[in-house]
């Protein structure tokens, strides 16, 4: 469930991180992607440790707000989805021609 966690809000992170400040993105960058403590980085910034959990929390909701309204990383999933499929009926040549340009045509309208 962590990982599952830690993974999604990376994704959620790589696609809305222009939206956030710069102390959201730098809080969400150490504890997220570099696996620093709460301590460690409150330490660092000279502020409190539920400072810092209170806005990696605010941060994590807005993420979360961002991706119900532009579904960024549930398009991407679907898209490397599809692209699996794909990639599969061919390689594999279980898949017609015209499946295939159904999936094809699919992907051109999500982006």
């Amino acid at each position: 469930m962590l990982l599952e966690k830690t993974t999604r809000m990376n994704f959620l992170f790589d696609f809305y991180q222009a939206l956030l400040t710069d102390k959201q993105r730098s809080y969400m960058e150490l504890y997220y992607l570099d696996d620093h403590s709460l301590g460690e980085i409150a330490e660092s910034y000279g502020v409190s440790r539920q400072a810092v959990y209170d806005n990696i929390r605010r941060t994590e909701a807005m993420l979360e707000e961002y991706e119900e309204k532009l579904c960024l990383l549930e398009k991407f999933q679907q898209r490397t989805q599809m692209l699996l499929q794909l990639t599969m009926g061919i390689t594999e040549q279980s898949m017609t021609a015209e499946e295939q340009l159904v999936l094809i045509e699919q992907l051109k309208e999500w982006d």
